[in-house]
């Protein structure tokens, strides 16, 4: 069987996993902080993603 090559494209990145640490820059950007502020939230708060959330919320 062929490869069908007419259905290759890019991978869809407009979700994210929720199992996966946050980038810098989307976390930034979705909360409306600066980058400094998200990096901090980040290190403090680890990679889990509801409680970075919660503390960028709180930020606000």
């Amino acid at each position: 069987m062929l490869d069908d090559k007419s259905k290759r494209g890019q991978a869809d990145r407009s979700r994210a996993s929720a199992s996966k640490p946050y980038e810098v820059a989307y976390f930034a950007k979705k909360h409306g902080i600066s980058s400094e502020d998200a990096k901090r939230i980040i290190m403090r708060h680890g990679p889990d993603r509801n409680v970075a959330d919660k503390a960028a919320s709180r930020l606000k």
